[in-house]
């Protein structure tokens, strides 16, 4: 199956316009000021506004990757949409994102994948799969996530690092050189309690009655990084090995930006090396699914992955799972 010959033909992000800083963060919690980015080594996050929602923040990064891909809405063969939660259940977010690209009447397939932290990865893979069978020519893949609305302010461990956000990308088949190398998503339940928000399914919903918390994300930290470091090193030696690319052989790693320690962790047990590694945390936080493609957009407009590049995109998701690919941009 790999490599699979497909380009990343654009990019593209969106950030809110309210940035929140520690500072406010430190004055709201009572605080001495300082003690939010010493905690947690993040400086800003950016909040959506009401009319900032997760479609209308995708459809403005698909307009961007588009630009760069030198495509419009009409060009694409599928939309694919990977939030970490959805705008609503029923319909899609990608359909929302469909109709706001001006495609409501084109009959364009438009659907959703959810893999929470790693939806852009798998719906990246589910794109070249299409590609590589000839279904589709041109993808958008999007993540777009307002983290902001679920979070719990009596645990700031997990509200503090969160930020909103969307990112796009637009992939193609064959031109331009490029391709999948290599891709792996591995779970083990085990730690499906480590990272939760119970409400907006079937079994907690308004309907039976939502008890308090259970509309608000809550994180075990420490769980979720233990079961995932306990596998990483492994799922990574594999996935290397699959795409015939050593780690010496990488241009540049783009990690989910999970914490200031899950990167710390990446770049030191790793050995990935500080220089390589995108590391937007910050500023951005942990932008939830949309934080991979984030860092991919940084990485490409500010001139650190280069055509003919190899690189690797990796991270950890609510499950847990870990997935990863490897890109020749």
């Amino acid at each position: 199956m790999f490599p699979i010959p497909l380009t990343i033909r654009g990019t593209g992000s969106y950030q809110p316009r309210r940035v929140l800083t520690s500072e406010e963060i430190d004055a709201r919690l009572g605080w001495r000021p300082g003690s939010c980015h010493a905690l947690y080594g993040i400086r800003s996050r950016h909040v959506a506004d009401e009319d900032e929602t997760s479609s209308a923040m995708a459809a403005e990064a698909a307009r961007e990757a588009m630009e760069m891909a030198e495509c419009t809405p009409r060009d694409l063969d599928l939309i694919i949409g990977a939030c970490g939660v959805m705008e609503q259940p029923i319909p899609s977010t990608a359909v929302l994102v469909q109709d706001r690209l001006g495609l409501g009447r084109s009959g364009t397939p438009a659907w959703d994948v959810n893999a929470t932290c790693l939806g852009f990865m798998k719906a990246m893979d589910l794109a070249a799969l299409h590609i590589a069978t000839g279904r589709a020519k041109r993808v958008l893949v999007f993540s777009s996530d307002i983290a902001s609305v679920g979070l719990d302010w009596r645990r700031p461990d997990a509200a503090a690092i969160f930020g909103d956000g969307a990112a796009a990308a637009v992939l193609e088949a064959g031109r331009g050189g490029g391709a999948l190398l290599a891709s792996g998503f591995e779970t083990y339940g085990q730690g499906r309690e480590a990272c939760v928000l119970a409400a907006g399914g079937t079994r907690v919903n308004p309907a039976r009655g939502i008890a308090e918390g259970e509309d608000r994300f809550r994180m075990d930290g420490q769980q979720a990084f233990r079961v995932a470091s306990r596998h990483l090193p492994r799922f990574l030696r594999r996935l290397l090995l699959k795409a015939g690319v050593g780690l010496d052989g990488l241009d540049c790693v783009i990690p989910h930006q999970a914490s200031a320690q899950s990167l710390n962790h990446a770049i030191q047990n790793l050995l990935l090396g500080a220089e390589r590694v995108v590391n937007i945390f910050a500023r951005t936080g942990n932008q939830i699914a949309a934080s991979i493609p984030t860092a991919l957009d940084h990485a490409v407009r500010s001139g650190r992955l280069k055509r003919g590049d190899h690189a690797l995109l990796i991270g950890t998701s609510a499950g847990i799972s870990l997935g990863g690919a490897v890109v020749r941009f």
